[in-house]
């Protein structure tokens, strides 16, 4: 894809080496070597090293004074632990959202998802991936709560590559867009319990459909068929949120 204004250099490689991780084809443990990094990508070592300071805030990576990078190995329980935290952080900014939003902080998320229904329609994935960081990071800073705002940014940069991969399921982009409208039409109708709850469901899908996507390394997709550590599978740890 383009490189934009929106997106920089290092942030456009940072993508690029978190897929080739996410594949598996940069392996765990696999040391990261900026030279060989940057003939493989056609860059210099300026934006690689950029890039990996930028994952290394993911947990893709290892990232240590003169020792350099390496590929981590992240467990299947580590990543539900951040799916889980993830959803409760958004739910909660979605619903202090619905309570403190003013009218043209509204209009704009209502705009924006209008907007993202062509995209959907045309399978624009790029242009819709960086529209759904916008939609999110509306709801993040409609919650008013700086604290609240910085944990879900936190947690959202650790889950990117991630949640990234979740877009190359077919029909993702027509069924990610249906579960914001549900989100939407309860933060305009001033209903918190209701935006709350469509946001748990919309991320624990997210999370779900990472884990079936053929970008997820078998050692991720293999949550979607397990119980973990005696907790629900998805489908019931996602009621079971939403129910509280």
């Amino acid at each position: 894809m383009p490189v934009t204004a929106i997106q920089t250099r290092a942030e456009h490689l940072a993508d690029q080496i978190a897929a080739s991780i996410l594949s598996g084809d940069l392996r765990p443990g696999l040391h990261l070597d900026e030279q060989v990094l940057a003939r493989r990508f056609g860059v210099s070592r300026t934006p690689v090293r950029d890039a990996l300071r930028l994952l290394s805030g993911t947990g893709l990576i290892h990232l240590r004074p003169r020792a350099g990078a390496t590929v981590r190995t992240i467990t299947p329980d580590e990543l539900d632990m951040l799916f889980i935290a993830m959803g409760e952080v958004e739910a909660s900014c979605a619903r202090l959202a619905t309570l403190s939003m003013t009218p043209a902080e509204r209009s704009r998320l209502r705009d924006l998802h209008e907007g993202m229904a062509r995209l959907a329609a045309d399978g624009d994935r790029e242009s819709y991936i960086t529209a759904n960081q916008e939609f999110h990071a509306l709801l993040y800073a409609g919650a008013h709560n700086t604290v609240v705002e910085e944990i879900a940014l936190s947690l959202r940069r650790r889950l990117t590559p991630f949640r990234r991969a979740q877009f190359q399921a077919g029909g993702r982009l027509t069924r990610s867009h249906a579960e914001h409208g549900a989100v939407v039409r309860a933060v305009l109708a001033r209903d918190a319990a209701g935006a709350n709850a469509a946001m748990l469901i919309h991320m624990s899908i997210v999370e779900d459909v990472f884990e079936t996507v053929d970008a997820a390394p078998a050692e991720f997709r293999a949550l979607a068929d397990r119980s973990l550590n005696g907790r629900a599978k998805p489908d019931q740890a996602r009621t079971e949120r939403v129910r509280r």
